[in-house]
């Protein structure tokens, strides 16, 4: 039986998964944060045949987050939109932390990401440890793993209660009745956590996929409210157990990425950088460091293993023209690799069903369904 093909996504945020990655990048340092460097990486990720792009982001302000190099950056919400408005097949998934933010506001701007994108937004759901983002917002520390994992839980409950709050035929444009909506399909949320309540409905009409997908760590939010897990493991079979833990409906291997170039090696290329700061990397991350081919030995490992992977390179202009010209195209001659198809959403890319709003009848047979899963 063929394995079935891996679902490909790589982080674009910065200059690449090394601290000191600017350093090597093929642009000036001034040109980090333009549009034009945001939507050359875009199209190339888009061109290679990526499923989709990720954007990092945090709200600590630049020089907090103990790097030797900090910079700033601007919000990974709205640099989707334009990534977004700029590709025409890529979906896109900004890191979104529900910790400090307001559930609504996050509903509202994901929300409306998938109506720019015609149905190419994803969510990664991140969370705030650093004490700094609870005094630059203003709010009391959020202080460990349960507080945190509760955060992100009820975050994301409220946030897809409001994706749900209008049904999807609730605009009518009736012109003859002068009737914009049916406010009978219209729904509060009536909220109660444990730290705060939200009545709703959203701002915002149904986003085109009913929600936006969903990408987070198991061990953050519950399966039943994760559309794809994002897992580590040291090695691929970890990797492989932590996904069939998962419990989620697709499961992304996290990969670290240095490749050789055509210039040096990739252990040359780390030594040059580790000059100047380490490579810490994720917790219990998957790291591979060597030839375009034995990548491709790797993901054809972990097919069958995991739905697809998630990619972070060590430096974005160098590792992703690597990816583009010698790991794609043998993934997809090899067939291990999906591509997604014009005209498509995120969730038909992935191969995972549009959900039905939980104020239907058949929606909240599904929900119970979807959260005792």
């Amino acid at each position: 039986m063929p394995r079935p093909a891996l679902h490909l996504a790589v982080e674009i945020d910065g200059d690449g998964a090394h601290p000191a990655a600017w350093r090597r990048a093929a642009h000036s340092p001034g040109e980090l944060l333009t549009p034009r460097r945001l939507a050359r990486v875009a199209a190339v990720a888009e061109n290679a045949g990526f499923t989709l792009v990720t954007l990092e982001d945090s709200i600590l302000p630049p020089g907090t987050a103990g790097g030797p190099d900090p910079v700033g950056r601007i919000g990974a919400v709205e640099r989707a939109a334009f990534v977004a408005a700029s590709t025409s097949v890529l979906g896109v998934a900004p890191v979104v932390a529900t910790t400090y933010a307001e559930p609504f506001h996050i509903s509202s701007q994901l929300a409306s990401l998938d109506h720019v994108s015609a149905g190419r937004a994803g969510w990664v759901v991140g969370v705030e440890e650093d004490p700094a983002a609870a005094r630059a917002w203003g709010r009391p520390v959020v202080e460990g793993s349960d507080a945190l994992a509760r955060e992100a839980r009820d975050g994301l409950r409220v946030v897809r209660d409001l994706w749900d709050s209008w049904e999807d035929d609730a605009v009518i444009r009736s012109v003859a009745t002068s009737r914009y909506l049916d406010r009978s399909r219209l729904h509060a949320i009536d909220f109660t956590g444990e730290t705060y309540s939200v009545k709703g409905p959203s701002i915002v009409p149904r986003p085109p996929q009913g929600r936006p997908v969903v990408l987070a760590r198991p061990e953050l939010v519950p399966a039943g409210l994760t559309d794809v897990a994002l897992v580590g493991g040291a090695t691929p079979a970890e990797v492989a157990e932590a996904a069939s833990a998962s419990g989620a409906p697709l499961a992304f291997a996290e990969i670290e990425v240095a490749l050789d170039t055509p210039g040096e090696s990739a252990r040359e290329r780390i030594a040059d950088l580790e000059r100047y700061a380490p490579w810490e990397g994720g917790p219990d991350r998957l790291r591979y460091s060597g030839s375009a081919a034995g990548l491709v030995d790797l993901l054809a490992e972990l097919g069958g293993r995991v739905d697809g992977v998630r990619l972070r390179p060590l430096v974005l202009d160098e590792d992703l023209a690597v990816l583009s010209r010698l790991v794609l195209p043998e993934l997809f001659v090899r067939r291990l690799a999906a591509r997604p198809l014009p005209g498509t959403t995120l969730r038909t890319s992935l191969g995972l069903p549009r959900p039905l709003s939980r104020f239907t009848t058949d929606g909240a047979a599904a929900l119970v369904r979807e959260e005792t899963r």
